[in-house]
């Protein structure tokens, strides 16, 4: 069997030895005599995984003790509108940042809870640029401020922590979360989605400072209540076990890589290759401002659209699979998350540049 190179911007490629020990372990966990797949989540067996998976988690964010981590359900989309119902509190506004698709879906969910306020906006840009913290409108007697540290679709990436001005950070981490180093003692409330960099679909990571606990209303099911889920080891129902399992199998991974901060330069070479091989040629474009170009989701524009879909069939049978941009914004994307291979980002610039060479 041949393995694609899968350059899908979500669900993602895994890395090949863990696929291999899921499938070692997929009748027989550690000599358990079942698979994962069929453990109560009250079980000794699957409560020593869910008690890893946290440990390990901590260990690689190096996550302050004043930190709660949940491991829920529903998406980072779910979070747009659970994050606003949980540290409200008594207030009725909180700050947002607007540069893509993802952050403006959670403006949009947030304003049925609250005034979302905009403090700054990309989009008259088309979404090519972070804007200029020193501009930034941030109203202080707001809840909180969000926003989204790398936009998948727009492939636009903060290189550095913004300023919140006093007012608990909150961040959508969903494309970008293990891939670089970052100070858990900067946000309030930090959030994933795990098929990206964790794992397979079906975990959403929730990382929440203690002091924004116990801000929920009651009108909110305890099912959505952090502080419920929190009392309950984030078990209030049935969670998704099997990507758990699958989630603690990649943070291991990655110890084994030598952690986030080993995993951070390989992405800066990844990316930084790309980048350079679009920048060099006449055939390619990438439209997002140096500064704030994303080491994961990489788009591309040929120089005539005419030839995209020979370009993706061709790509395919090649072997480089997925390589569309969103139908919003069209073109091409790369997705270079932790478990793409270098080698990988070598043969995809190989292809494009022997596809320029013959068109």
């Amino acid at each position: 069997m041949t393995r694609i190179f899968n350059f899908s911007a979500g669900p993602s490629a895994l890395p090949e030895a863990v696929l291999q020990q899921a499938k070692d372990e997929l009748l027989d966990w550690r000599g358990s005599g079942m698979s994962v797949m069929e453990m109560s989540h009250r079980g000794k067996q699957f409560s020593s995984i869910a008690a890893e998976l946290e440990s390990d988690l901590r260990a690689l964010m190096h996550i302050p003790e004043n930190y709660r981590v949940l491991f829920l359900q529903g998406g980072a989309s779910a979070q747009f509108s659970f994050i606003p119902q949980n540290i409200l509190g008594d207030k009725t506004k909180a700050c947002y940042v607007k540069t893509g698709a993802w952050s403006e879906k959670a403006i949009k969910d947030a304003q049925t809870y609250c005034d979302a306020v905009v403090s700054a906006s990309s989009e008259n840009s088309n979404f090519t640029t972070i804007p200029d913290g020193s501009n930034w409108e941030i109203d202080t007697e707001a809840a909180y401020l969000h926003y989204t540290s790398n936009e998948t679709i727009h492939g636009v990436e903060f290189s550095a922590t913004p300023n919140s001005k006093g007012l608990p950070l909150v961040c959508d981490m969903s494309s970008n979360i293990l891939s670089r180093s970052i100070d858990v003692n900067e946000f309030g409330l930090i959030y994933a989605g795990s098929q990206k960099n964790m794992g397979a679909a079906g975990v959403t990571l929730v990382i929440v400072r203690d002091d924004l606990l116990g801000k929920c209303s009651k009108r909110v099911p305890p099912v959505f209540n952090y502080t419920e889920q929190v009392k309950n080891d984030s078990m209030l129902n049935t969670p998704t076990t099997y990507s758990w399992y699958l989630m603690g199998l990649v943070l291991k991974w990655v110890q084994t890589q030598g952690g986030v901060e080993a995993m951070e330069q390989r992405n800066i070479a990844k990316s930084a290759k790309l980048y350079h091989a679009i920048d060099n040629s006449t055939f390619y474009r990438n439209p997002v401002d140096l500064e704030f170009r994303s080491r994961m989701n990489v788009p591309f524009i040929l120089a005539n659209d005419a030839l995209d879909k020979e370009f993706l069939t061709a790509a395919d049978i090649a072997g480089l699979n997925e390589l569309k941009g969103h139908r919003s914004v069209g073109g091409m994307r790369a997705s270079i998350y932790n478990a793409m291979p270098e080698n990988g980002v070598d043969v995809l610039i190989s292809f494009m540049q022997e596809f320029e060479r013959t068109h």
